[in-house]
């Protein structure tokens, strides 16, 4: 059995208290093998309020979160009796095991999210110079000064105008000199 990923639909608002009580219960019931990851689909908006700039997560889906798991009788069961759980989306009636979502619906969330998949190996190191091959820096060079394998990007000092900046890069974007 492989697993994938599904959605759950949730009482409005329930959404962060659903990801907690199921992680409880994949615990308590010895699930872990079953039940990997739960997650409430979120973005970062930037809001101004009485002039001051203000970082906000809001809910992609408001009332849905997304479960990854091998559907058995038993996974299905520990998600379904989730207090905060109205159903898995997807399923014909109450008793039918729901459809997963495409691998690329999931990689277009969970990008979205700032998540990687699949973790990249790289073969650059902090302090080390660059070349920016694609996007609105398309031909600077830099030192790279921060990595983040988990969301795929690394911060390019930059030097513009006779200063360093910083610059967000995705893997992609530079090649070593």
């Amino acid at each position: 059995m492989e697993k994938n990923w599904y959605v759950v639909h949730t009482y409005s608002g329930y959404e962060n208290k659903v990801k907690t009580n199921l992680e409880k219960r994949v615990e308590t019931m010895g699930m872990q093998d079953k039940i990997f990851r739960v997650i409430v689909p979120e973005d970062e908006e930037t809001d101004f309020k009485n002039g001051k700039k203000k970082v906000v997560k809001r809910k992609t889906f408001p009332g849905y979160v997304l479960v990854e798991l091998v559907m058995t009788d038993d996974s299905w069961y520990v998600v379904r009796n989730t207090p905060g759980v109205t159903g898995f989306v997807g399923s014909a009636g109450s008793g039918s095991k729901p459809t997963a979502l495409l691998p690329e619906e999931v990689a277009v969330i969970l990008k979205r999210m700032g998540v990687v998949e699949n973790r990249i190996d790289v073969d650059f190191e902090v302090g080390e110079t660059v070349e920016v091959c694609e996007g609105p820096f398309n031909n600077f060079s830099g030192s790279i000064e921060e990595i983040d394998k988990d969301k795929g990007k690394l911060k390019v000092l930059v030097n513009m105008f006779g200063r360093d900046t910083p610059v967000e890069l995705e893997f992609s974007q530079i090649k070593k000199l």
